[in-house]
């Protein structure tokens, strides 16, 4: 058995990429950690480690700068405390209260712990050590960002500075050290950060090119612009945190759509009682107007239930017994008794939150590129500012101060968080904005991946059709149509095969009054029959209803032109008369024939595998214009994709059944529609949640955009970096347009990176 440990942290106060790469470059070289995923959109870390206790990575983090706290299985924080100290204060993700219910923090040899691997974590106190050294805040706290000790930090920054300058034109003679005092309000935070980073194992940090930069420029007597470029890095931070924050509610407040409680029924009464205590199979009270509090199946009642806040549908659905509901929609017009299915931590939403926060933690490939890349962009950016300052001087008889001036600058330009940042903040914004439609994406390799898709393999049972057979036709022969049903009808009344259940839906739907059936009997392979008003009735397959009755040849190519367009026929046999048929299909989605379009309209390649019979896959492809293959076993359909992909196609597997699972596994990008198994759900890369065909173009769609968005991203951060370059170094440009450059570059591509916010249609 294997002695490794994941464990989960919500880490405070980190909200950009340099703090995410010091973090994981600190806890990485730590004994007995194996792997370390940081997650700065959400949030989190995710460390495996040997199991040894958590106080190490607590005093780490603490030594950073950062609060930490251990996720529990039930997604409620562990009693182990990381506070922040000294300059540190919570980001704005931070609640006491309420960090979901969704999340998984440690897994042992494949099963959830509760914290207790030996020792516990209870009583451990990550507060030792001296509060002085923790200096790191991004975060704009739970509140106003001025109430924030980092808002306060710019604000005092920026006040000393404003003072300066009066002190300055006051008495002119100590307006240099009253810059220098001004610059040392903002600079000691951001030297101790720097101090503690290298001493983690990150030398360049941005905080260090700050602290050169500023210090550089006392040397050369430029005190008045070290102190501005200090609290212009104070505001670009700030404004940062802001940002990061935006991207981070987003998907938070999907997870607050579900209410604090719930109405719970016990022996006919009910009582309020804190939704998180829901147990499956409880039995809840939602009054019109209120929200679900639990994902569950309607027991009695008949409501519209507004599903937007989760599915982004406009049009509030009708839904009753036996219909289910999801946690966080809202109820309609009247009350509804609803059985509940899952527990808080398992519900829909909590399901989408912990699915978007851990995806955010996979990085894309484009963002593993990034990294690597900016390991030695910033060495390389450092080493290039020192050139700039040396040569010119040394062997061009350039003057020290100015090329030094410059050198200065080019550190300022070189920071490499705009860049850093420029791919995670755009998978993060499309996760989550694809997470509030229903699309769930396992990381942003998938997301980047999906966009990459030449073809795209559908099931046919319960992902391009309904999954449930539904009356196509009613051939009345001998009686009226009405009376057809009728008698079918009564006679399946009771029983839970899915044609009877299709017939009793389309009785109960036409408003058909039922008939009292006595002695009702199945006939194995052959149909069912039953007395009807002391008459026997029989209701069963062209053959078995041809050895009761003689069919004329009207009425056989009648019902087999309706098996050719693949649906079931049953024949109703009143005494020995002929009296009609029914049939049946399982039918297309409503969205399948759009959705299927825009694909193919996308220059994707379509094909149906299904273990279906031929006949009836093939009237369902001619009716959505897609190929078909029939009659696979499920080897048969993983084979066809692992064709497909020897063909030069990415494929895409959608299906929602077990019997997709190696299909899905062996596609490139395998995709679960909503409804299906667990099986399903656990093989795939993406799900489509609420089981909409058109959804698997729009989140195609949507890694396209994402994609364009990074690009952008990339362009803009290079792009001001390359113009101030050139600007500086031809003296144009100083130290405050470098760090405007830098910061600004920074907030640019976060701020378009939150276009991918906006709801997708």
């Amino acid at each position: 058995m294997s002695n490794t440990v994941q464990t989960r942290f919500r880490v405070e106060g980190m909200d950009c990429a340099s703090c995410a790469a010091k973090i994981d470059k600190a806890i990485r070289r730590m004994p007995g950690v194996t792997d370390v995923s940081v997650s700065v959109t959400a949030g989190t870390m995710t460390v495996m480690h040997n199991g040894s206790d958590l106080d190490a990575v607590g005093k780490t983090l603490s030594g950073l700068g950062y609060g930490a706290k251990p996720i529990s299985p039930r997604g409620q924080l562990a009693a182990v405390d990381v506070p922040a100290h000294g300059h540190h204060v919570h980001g704005p993700d931070c609640s006491h209260n309420d960090h979901g219910q969704h999340d998984h923090a440690t897994i042992h040899d494949g099963h959830a712990c509760n914290g207790d691997h030996g020792h516990r974590h209870e009583h451990h106190d990550y507060s030792q050590g001296d509060a002085n050294l923790h200096g790191h805040d991004h975060g704009t706290g739970g509140g106003p960002w001025w109430k924030s000790r980092k808002g306060r930090l710019t604000i005092m920054a920026g006040a000393a500075l404003v003072a300066a300058y009066g002190v300055g034109h006051l008495v002119p003679a100590v307006a240099t050290y009253a810059f220098i005092l001004a610059m040392m309000v903002g600079l000691i935070p951001i030297a101790r950060r720097a101090i503690m980073a290298a001493r983690m194992g990150t030398p360049f940090s941005i905080e260090m090119l700050m602290t050169i930069a500023a210090v550089g420029a006392l040397i050369i007597n430029a005190s008045e612009e070290a102190a501005a470029v200090v609290f212009l890095f104070l505001v670009g931070e700030l404004l940062e945190g802001v940002a990061a924050g935006r991207a981070r509610d987003s998907i938070r407040s999907l997870a607050a759509l579900v209410p604090k409680t719930a109405l719970l029924e016990i022996d006919g009464k009910t009582r309020e009682v804190p939704a998180e205590s829901l147990a499956v199979g409880a039995i809840i009270l939602v009054r019109p107007g209120d929200r679900v509090s639990a994902d569950g199946v309607i027991v009695s009642g008949e409501s519209a239930i507004d599903e937007a806040p989760v599915t982004g549908e406009s049009v509030p659905v009708q839904k009753s017994v036996d219909d289910p509901v999801f946690a966080g929609t809202v109820n309609g017009d009247a009350a509804l008794r609803v059985r509940v299915t899952a527990a808080a931590e398992d519900n829909t939403i909590a399901r989408v939150v912990r699915l978007v926060e851990e995806a955010q933690e996979s990085k894309a490939p484009t963002e593993r590129f990034i990294d690597r890349f900016s390991r030695y962009y910033t060495p390389g950016v450092v080493a290039v500012a020192a050139l700039v300052a040396v040569l010119p001087p040394l062997f061009a008889d350039g003057d020290w101060s100015e090329w030094t001036y410059k050198g200065l600058a080019i550190l300022l330009i070189g920071c490499p968080c705009a860049l850093v940042i420029s791919t995670p903040a755009a998978i993060a914004a499309a996760l989550s904005a694809g997470a509030r439609r229903g699309l769930l994406m396992k990381g942003g390799a998938v997301l980047e991946g999906l966009g990459k898709l030449t073809a795209v393999a559908f099931d046919k049972t319960g992902t391009l059709t309904a999954g449930k057979p539904v009356v196509t036709d009613i051939l009345p022969f001998g009686r009226k149509g009405e009376d057809v049903l009728r008698y079918a009808a009564s006679l399946e009344a009771g029983s839970s095969h899915p044609l009877a259940l299709a017939i009793l839906e389309k009785a109960d739907e036409d408003g058909i009054d039922l008939l009292p059936a006595m002695a009702a009997r199945a006939l194995g392979g052959k149909g069912v029959t039953a007395i009807i008003d002391g008459t026997e009735i029989f209701l069963g397959s062209l053959n078995a209803a041809a050895e009761r009755v003689a069919l004329s040849a009207a009425h056989t190519r009648s019902i087999s032109s309706l098996n050719d367009d693949g649906k079931t026929v049953s024949v109703l046999i009143i005494g020995e008369v002929l009296a009609g048929a029914i049939a049946m299909r399982d039918e297309p989605r409503a969205d399948a024939i759009a959705g299927l379009k825009t694909l193919t309209d996308a220059g994707l390649k379509t094909v149906m595998l299904t273990g279906d019979n031929k006949r009836t896959a093939t009237a369902v492809g001619a009716q959505l214009g897609i190929e078909v293959r029939a009659e696979l076993m499920p080897e048969d359909k993983q084979r066809i994709v692992v064709d497909l992909k020897k063909e030069g196609h990415v494929v895409g597997k959608i299906g929602d059944g077990i019997n997709d699972a190696p299909a899905l596994a062996a596609a490139d990008i395998g995709i679960a529609m909503g409804g299906g198994t667990d099986v399903a759900l656990e093989t795939a890369d993406a799900a489509v949640l609420h089981g909409r065909v058109g959804d698997v173009a729009l989140m195609i769609d949507l890694s396209k955009r994402t994609m364009r968005n990074i690009f952008q991203n990339i362009a803009i951060a290079l792009g001001l970096k390359a113009v101030f370059l050139v600007t500086t170094i031809i003296g144009i440009t100083g130290l405050w347009p470098a760090i405007l450059a830098d910061t600004g570059a920074t907030v640019l591509v976060t701020m378009n990176a939150l276009r991918l916010l906006k709801p997708i249609k």
